[in-house]
């Protein structure tokens, strides 16, 4: 079937950055709970696998940067050996039929024995006890924002987990800045009610995922960097009054790093 002129066909080629892909079909990456203790299993071999082709692009299952970044130890981590050695044979398979494969880096909620940690005192503590903590018997007694100095110690565990990525064989990573997560948190005016160089202005609650962006793209080059932004979806009561504004500023300010590319979320994309 014809396309109509001026219109492009998802399965013709495309150049992205130094990946040259044979269709513009991508898998998104998809929370799917199968690993133990945090380490990736080998059923997750097939997985990736069978949904590989020649010249696509694959975005796994959003990893925890570290110990205190998950929520389920369902869920998988690349923040140490153990983990890097199971996430291996998986990339190794997806190469293997042709596919390039980004690994998704996330920070879900940081959480301490006996309290829980994110950027703001107000919100995210329904949601996130009933999905996260709670599930696995830490549920929060106390909940803090993050110290200037632990927010320092987070952009670290994104730049070390970025370079265990790429040891792990993966062609690049996804900062995950989306839906409601610890990034997201500090960019949304409706959550963020920080009053230090963190919060307040746009500028101010961007710049902790700009900090992130720039510590991985240093460790292993913009290149091989992408990110995911929601700036209109309100998950876990993370909503923005001026979602435009915010998604503009975050796209003007992230091509001084000259990532890759920016994966942004639909507009129609909303929960409560």
């Amino acid at each position: 079937m014809a396309n109509k002129e001026g219109e492009i066909s998802l399965l013709t080629p495309y150049k992205m950055g130094k990946f040259e892909l044979s269709h513009r079909v991508v898998l998104a990456p998809l929370t799917r709970q199968r690993c133990l203790g945090y380490v990736p299993q080998p059923p997750m071999i097939l997985y990736y696998s069978q949904r590989t082709s020649k010249g696509g692009f694959l975005i796994a299952e959003a990893a925890g940067v570290s110990d205190i970044s998950q929520t389920s130890p369902e869920m998988p981590g690349i923040w140490t050996k153990e983990q890097v050695e199971g996430w291996k044979p998986i990339v190794d398979a997806v190469h293997a039929k042709g596919g390039m494969f980004f690994c998704q880096l996330i920070h879900w909620v940081v959480w301490f024995p006996g309290n829980a940690v994110s950027q703001t005192l107000k919100a995210v503590r329904p949601r996130l006890r009933q999905y996260s903590l709670d599930r696995v018997g830490m549920g929060p007694s106390v909940w803090e924002g993050l110290t200037t100095q632990e927010i320092t110690l987070v952009v670290d565990d994104f730049r070390v987990a970025a370079r265990n990525a790429i040891e792990a064989g993966f062609d690049g990573v996804e900062i995950h800045g989306a839906h409601g997560y610890l990034i997201d948190q500090f960019l949304k005016d409706e959550i963020n009610d920080r009053t230090d160089e963190y919060g307040g202005s746009l500028e101010n609650r961007c710049r902790f995922a700009l900090e992130v962006v720039d510590a991985v793209v240093k460790e292993i080059g913009g290149d091989k960097v992408g990110i995911r932004l929601s700036p209109f979806a309100n998950y876990s009561e993370s909503g923005d009054s001026n979602p435009e504004t915010l998604g503009l500023y975050m796209a003007e300010s992230l091509n001084e790093f000259k990532i890759l590319y920016c994966h942004m979320v639909e507009p129609r994309m909303k929960s409560v």
